[in-house]
């Protein structure tokens, strides 16, 4: 009987796959009723100004910003870079940056110019002078400060052969973005992208722009986006035959960009800010065999660790940006069921923190996903969810500021029953249904603090994100 049932399942499950792939792709929203940044009103003292939002120039230095102790308002660019740096004591080493071309106006104003007729940051008078206890220096990445810099001098300990050696204690980017404003999205570069693989049969590509590509499929991708593949086996079930053999396969691709916001027009810290990652994602993977994760607790299978830490700059200000995500396959099953799952998947998504004074830190979670053609066949009862998801945080000069989980995922259902009599009637019946859907969840975290605002006592979820929708069901009886 237990033959006869899986002969009903499979021919059903069959003609589920057909129906799925046959029908046009349909979108589905899911999207989180975002808390937007606060409309915020107009200083009014004529001060504070808008500061472009872009991606530092590569391939020059990227010299410090340095706000002046006692001139409040007075960011600029400075000549000089941090040479060294010492995380345990807090010491820095202060040089010469190397003369590189001069920053493009558009992308490095000056915090305190005037919105016309203004200097450019390099053009300023103090960009020479030396620094003093008070000053709060901005810096790109450095040795000894893999994630940026943003501290205040504490002392001037003296001269060395390398440069000005200085004691630092941490601040925050109220102190170098002062009353000014900056909104901006900056993409990120995919060949700044850094990958570990976790398991064998990963392959990474990307295409930027200028005609740049990387791997093998770096030729077929858009401009900024970046894409791993992976081919691999995975741990089968202990008891499963040799004939089910467990595996996965696919893709994940994305264009991740950095979202930043701050509004310090009211002159005594932050109206508002916000930071966040967004980006454009698709998928198409396929599980099958009988993996390990048939106990009915989920299996986490992660497959590579993608890093990055783009600079952006905001004004004259080196805003350095922490991006790490893990990608996954995750199974979730009970009974002993052999799975041939596949699934395809567009949208896209945003996390993020945004403040407001008064109300302090708001979670943003947005997803907006559409399903492509899927199939799915289990050889016998059972349920089964598969997700291929990724685990991200994004965060400021080493800090992590909000995480989240993002699992488009699949999850399907089959049943059969079969009895039989003394007479030798016999029966049979089966029905089967497949859904698609998405999971985010992630928390903001006290480090978002560093823009200013004030600590709050526990991390804040996102909130879980769900939205499920059928795709397609089936039920036979004989």
């Amino acid at each position: 009987m237990r033959m006869l049932a899986r002969r009903l399942l499979l021919p059903g499950l069959t003609t589920l796959a057909l129906t799925a792939t046959g029908c046009s792709s349909t979108p589905h929203t899911g999207a989180a009723d975002a808390a937007a940044p606060a409309t915020l009103a107009p200083a009014g003292d004529g001060t504070s100004q808008q500061l472009d939002v872009a991606a530092a120039p590569q391939g020059t230095p990227t010299p410090a910003a340095v706000a002046r102790a006692g001139a409040k308002g007075r960011t600029e660019q400075s000549s000089f870079k941090v040479a060294s740096y010492d995380q345990a004591s807090g010491r820095a080493v202060i040089a010469k940056a190397p003369q590189g071309p001069a920053p493009s106006k558009s992308t490095t104003p000056s915090a305190t110019a005037k919105p016309s007729g203004s200097a450019s940051p390099s053009a300023s008078p103090s960009a020479d002078k030396p620094v003093a206890v008070g000053d709060v220096i901005a810096s790109a990445p450095a040795p000894g400060a893999p994630n940026g810099l943003l501290a205040k001098v504490t002392e001037v300990v003296g001269k060395t052969d390398r440069g000005t050696e200085v004691k630092t204690a941490s601040t925050t980017l109220a102190s170098v973005l002062n009353d000014d404003k900056a909104d901006g999205k900056v993409p990120v570069d995919p060949s700044s992208v850094t990958v570990e693989p976790l398991m064998k049969g990963v392959t990474f590509s990307w295409a930027k722009t200028g005609g740049v590509k990387f791997g093998p499929e770096g030729a077929k991708l858009p401009l900024g986006n970046l894409r791993l593949d992976v081919n691999a086996a995975v741990d089968t079930a202990p008891d499963a035959p040799a004939s089910a053999g467990a595996s996965v396969s696919g893709f994940v691709q994305l264009a991740p960009q950095v979202e930043f916001s701050y509004d310090g027009s009211g002159g005594s810290g932050p109206r508002g800010a916000f930071l966040g990652m967004s980006g454009d994602w698709s998928s198409q993977w396929k599980l099958q065999g009988r993996a390990a994760a048939s106990t009915g607790a989920p299996k986490r299978i992660p497959f590579a660790k993608l890093h990055s830490a783009p600079v952006i700059q905001v004004g004259p200000v080196p805003v350095v940006v922490n991006l790490d995500m893990t990608c996954y396959v995750q199974v979730e099953a009970d009974g002993r069921v052999t799975l041939d799952v596949q699934q395809d998947v567009k949208g896209d998504f945003k996390v993020g923190g945004t403040y407001a004074l008064g109300k302090g830190w708001t979670p943003v979670s947005q997803s907006n996903v559409k399903s492509t053609p899927v199939t799915a066949t289990v050889t016998a009862s059972g349920k089964v969810k598969g997700a291929l998801g990724a685990e991200a945080s994004v965060g400021l000069y080493g800090a992590v500021g909000v995480s989240a989980d993002f699992a488009p995922y699949l999850r399907g259902e089959a049943d059969a029953k079969a009895t039989a009599s003394s007479d030798g009637k016999t029966s049979l019946s089966g029905s089967w249904a497949l859904y698609g859907g998405f999971d985010l969840s992630g928390n903001l975290h006290l480090q978002l603090s560093l823009f200013g605002t004030p600590l709050f006592e526990r991390k804040i979820p996102l909130g879980a994100l769900n939205r499920e929708w059928a795709l397609a069901s089936g039920h036979a009886e004989r």
